[in-house]
């Protein structure tokens, strides 16, 4: 019962972040960053790009995770080259929401970092 109220808290909570977030015209790269983080998460992608004035979100997705390894240099990586165009930012973004427990733990560390950095903001 808590686990499932504290879920649905993250995910209130990162919902409310894309809406406050979309709804800036101007963005900012903290904004951004959160943005490309989902992005890299849902699709697994390695490098993500939001042109956000035509609508389009260019990505590399890596097809194989086999051949990635975090630790060593990965040249030859299996990619397939994407092109997406997003109606409304902040629906598309909504509907890469994952509710399994490895997503919300990097949600949940996510709007932890989140929240450090719009502190570090505020002081400065």
């Amino acid at each position: 019962m808590k686990k499932s109220k504290l879920n649905e808290r993250i995910i209130m909570e990162l919902e409310r972040l894309i809406a406050q977030s979309c709804g800036d015209e101007r963005k900012s790269r903290k904004f951004t960053q959160l943005h490309v983080a989902l992005l890299k998460k849902y699709y697994n992608a390695a490098d993500v790009s939001i042109d956000y004035h035509r609508h389009r979100v260019k990505m590399d997705v890596i097809m194989d995770d086999e051949a990635y390894r975090p630790g060593k240099l990965n040249i030859n990586l299996p990619v397939l080259h994407t092109n997406l165009l997003f109606g409304n930012l902040k629906s598309f973004l909504r509907s890469c929401i994952d509710r399994d427990h490895k997503s919300l733990g990097f949600y949940a560390q996510l709007l932890k970092n989140f929240k450090q950095k719009e502190q570090v903001y505020s002081l400065a």
